[in-house]
C-alpha cells in the first residue's frame, strides 16, 4: 500500500466517523426538540388548557354528549353566560358542565311558569343559547341570593339538567370551577367556538 492509498483510507475513515458524528448529534437534537415540546404540551394542558368529555343530555342543543371540548383554566374567573365544567357539588361527585347564570351577591329568580331567568331584577336574553323555556321544579325557593364566592348555573336543556336547581348541585363554590370550556374540538363535524353557538 503506498502513501497515497493510506492517506485516502485515513480520509474515507475520518470522513465516515465525522457522518456517524453528525447523525448522532442530530439524533440528539431530534429527541432533546420532542422531549421539549412534549414538555410544553403537558405544561399547555395541565395549567392553560384541559380537554374534557360532555356526558348526558342536560347542555343540548348546545352541547350533545360525547363531545370533547378545551377548557381553559388557568386564572380562570368566572362570568356570566360561560359555560364550566364543576369538579363536583354538594351532593355529586362526578364532573359536570353547566352555564354561570349568577355570581357571587346576584339574587336570581326563576319563573316556574314561564322558565324566564332573572337576575337582579332583570330578565336574562336566553334566546342564544336555550331553545325554550321549559323547566323542571326546584328544591329550593325563589329568589335566593348567590352567597359569596358561588355562582348560580344552570343547564342549557332546562327541562332535564341537574343543576342549581337541586340539592344536588346547589350553588357552585368558584374553588371546584375547573374552567371555562371554550371550543369544541371533536367530532370535527362539530367543531367550533361554544359561546358563538345558537
Amino acid at each position: 500500500m503506498n502513501d497515497y492509498d493510506s492517506q485516502f483510507s485515513s480520509d474515507e475513515i475520518t470522513s465516515q466517523k465525522s457522518s456517524q458524528s453528525s447523525l448522532i448529534a442530530n439524533s440528539f437534537e431530534w429527541a432533546e426538540a420532542l422531549i421539549t415540546s412534549l414538555i410544553a404540551v403537558v405544561i399547555l394542558f395541565t395549567f392553560l388548557f384541559r380537554v374534557v368529555n360532555v356526558s348526558g343530555p342536560s347542555m343540548l342543543p348546545n352541547l350533545q354528549s360525547n363531545d370533547r371540548v378545551v377548557l381553559s383554566s388557568y386564572f380562570y374567573k368566572p362570568h356570566r353566560g360561560d359555560v364550566v365544567v364543576i369538579t363536583h357539588t354538594q351532593k355529586l361527585t362526578e364532573p359536570i358542565i353547566k352555564r354561570v347564570i349568577a355570581l357571587e351577591n346576584q339574587t336570581v329568580n326563576i319563573d316556574a311558569q314561564t322558565g324566564m331567568v332573572s337576575v337582579d331584577g332583570v330578565v336574562l336574553d336566553e334566546s342564544a343559547y336555550i331553545e325554550n323555556g321549559i323547566t323542571q321544579p326546584s328544591d329550593y325557593t325563589f329568589p335566593l341570593t348567590v352567597p359569596k364566592g358561588h355562582v348560580f348555573v344552570l343547564g342549557d336543556n332546562r327541562e332535564v339538567s341537574n343543576d342549581s336547581r337541586s340539592i344536588d348541585v346547589g350553588m357552585i363554590d368558584e374553588r371546584y370551577i375547573l374552567g371555562k370550556a371554550e371550543m369544541i374540538i371533536f367530532p370535527f363535524d362539530r367543531f367550533g367556538m361554544i359561546n358563538k353557538r345558537k
